[in-house]
């Protein structure tokens, strides 16, 4: 079959969608943004205070550092760790070439940020080079302190699941193929 008799039986064209890598690093940057400020706001001040407890001790501004991963699972394994998010980091910005649901853009964007939020601490933070501790602020009752990129990656991760159920795909269409 030919391509015009393979666009005939398909039914009229459709315009193809946008892309939407700015919304997912639109997304991504305000994440870095606010993650990177709350970090900065609390190892400034919380040093010289004690735990700041809100809301009737539902929620409490902490200061802890934190090697490993969520839970403090794997806290001698910082590199792995800091390997792994670049490599997250990596695959995002290449699949972003084919986004063009708004949906995707958003989850990947909270992804991407709270990733390299983290990353950041990694990198940067002491004692040393790729060996950073994450700092980690916001505790709840029974619940092990995160940060706001930690947020991020629970959201996206939410986020993941319900477009998976939707039959969202990364191309706007949904599973069957129909526009999303």
């Amino acid at each position: 079959m030919n391509a015009e008799a393979a666009q005939a039986e398909a039914g009229p064209a459709t315009p193809a969608r946008p892309r939407r890598v700015g919304l997912l690093l639109a997304v991504a940057v305000f994440v870095i943004a606010a993650d990177v400020i709350s970090k900065a706001i609390v190892v400034a001040t919380m040093p010289a205070h004690p735990n700041i407890r809100l809301l009737g001790g539902a929620l409490t501004i902490t200061l802890t550092r934190n090697g490993g991963a969520a839970f403090s699972i794997g806290t001698s394994m910082t590199i792995v760790f800091t390997v792994i998010a670049l490599g997250v980091v990596v695959y995002i910005l290449r699949a972003a070439r084919n986004l063009r649901s708004i949906g995707w853009a958003v989850t990947l964007g909270l992804l991407l940020g709270g990733a390299t939020g983290n990353l950041l601490d990694r990198i940067f933070r002491s004692p040393g080079l790729f060996q950073g501790h994450v700092v980690d602020w916001i505790e709840l009752p029974d619940w092990p302190v995160f940060n706001l990129a930690d947020s991020a990656i629970v959201c996206a991760g939410v986020l993941v699941v319900l477009l998976a159920l939707r039959g969202i795909r990364m191309d706007g269409t949904r599973a069957a193929g129909e526009p999303a």
